[in-house]
């Protein structure tokens, strides 16, 4: 019976590879010539989340993520991750128990990938109603970056709302209603807003001039936290030469280091699973002026207790952030921010 019920829950929830291209989505950036890399990046989700959704048991879809190419196993952690969302609050709500298998998979080998398996919750976020968003975050005690880090699963739900509704969260960028994640409902806007960020990337197919445009499309507070999202995706997705990725950092002009700032985090992130794609160090070379070693030496030594708030009541998360931003901004040159 586990095995039909199983099979019964992939039928029924897993999204078809072809859903995610961006062909069958109308991206603009279809044409890309970026954009066969960059979907088998939700296309490793998805084959996360059809092991996460179907299988029985932990350690057969941990053995199936190990086999994914070190590039893409973290996104495809990020699948599973939401699909063990999914079945917590199918099982009644358990997320924050002891039995969650969410908990297990996040403190099992999706330790060393936590920051997009949060971003994972997230998506499954975005497809349950608020009421469950309460019991959907595993109680992590002991992991280094909970609940610091638990604002990406926010993000997450950002990028995908971005993602599949495009028309309402791009083109009409309707703003998101606000909700007590970590008890800063005012905060939530902004982390949506970094993942909407992230998703441009995707959208546009790493195209700078379309990247660049859309950003600018927002309304001018917005475009902050837009640009963290872009330098965030630039580096850990890719897709984008040296050249073009200083146009971008040049067109976000007095935002270029919320640009920086997101590629820290990228680096950060890549360099805690244990592997970075040349990619990556390209892009935080030109986004960050440093390398990828010395990215992570700033997000290290400004790293913020968790329980920190900023003046106006915001999350350690985000008093990190302005952290990095502030030790990039006082560099007389960017380099010697590390």
């Amino acid at each position: 019976m586990p095995v039909v019920l199983g099979t019964i829950r992939r039928l029924a929830l897993t999204p078809k590879l072809r859903a995610v291209t961006f062909a069958h989505r109308g991206f603009p950036g279809a044409g890309s010539p970026s954009a066969e890399r960059l979907e088998a990046i939700p296309q490793s989700v998805i084959c996360g989340f059809e092991w996460g959704i179907e299988r029985r048991t932990l350690w057969e879809v941990e053995r199936r993520l190990e086999t994914m190419s070190p590039e893409l196993r973290g996104f495809a952690y990020e699948g599973a991750a939401m699909a063990y969302t999914v079945r917590d609050a199918m099982a009644g709500g358990r997320g924050r128990r002891a039995g969650s298998k969410t908990r297990a998979l996040l403190l099992g080998t999706g330790a060393p990938h936590i920051f997009l398996t949060y971003i994972g919750i997230g998506f499954a976020m975005a497809r349950l109603p608020r009421p469950l968003w309460r019991d959907v975050l595993p109680d992590l005690a002991g992991s280094p970056y909970h609940p610091t880090m638990s604002w990406l699963a926010v993000d997450g739900y950002g990028f995908d709302r971005a993602y599949f509704h495009t028309r309402a969260v791009v083109d009409e960028q309707r703003v998101p209603r606000p909700y007590p994640w970590a008890g800063a409902p005012d905060y939530f806007p902004r982390a949506v807003d970094q993942g909407i960020g992230r998703a441009l990337w995707f959208i546009h197919g790493a195209l700078p001039d379309g990247v660049v445009a859309a950003v600018r499309g927002f309304p001018a507070d917005r475009r902050a936290d837009l640009w963290s999202g872009v330098g965030l995706a630039a580096t850990f997705a890719g897709g984008c030469s040296a050249a073009n990725l200083a146009r971008i950092r040049a067109a976000a002009g007095e935002h270029a280091d919320e640009v920086a700032l997101g590629s820290v985090f990228a680096a950060k992130a890549r360099t805690y699973a244990g592997f970075v794609p040349e990619h990556g160090r390209v892009a935080t070379e030109v986004l960050t002026g440093l390398t990828v070693e010395d990215a992570v030496a700033v997000a290290d030594a400004t790293e913020v207790p968790s329980d920190a708030s900023g003046p106006g009541g915001e999350p350690a998360y985000e008093v990190w952030r302005e952290r990095i931003r502030s030790r990039i901004r006082s560099a007389p040159n960017v380099a010697d921010a590390a």
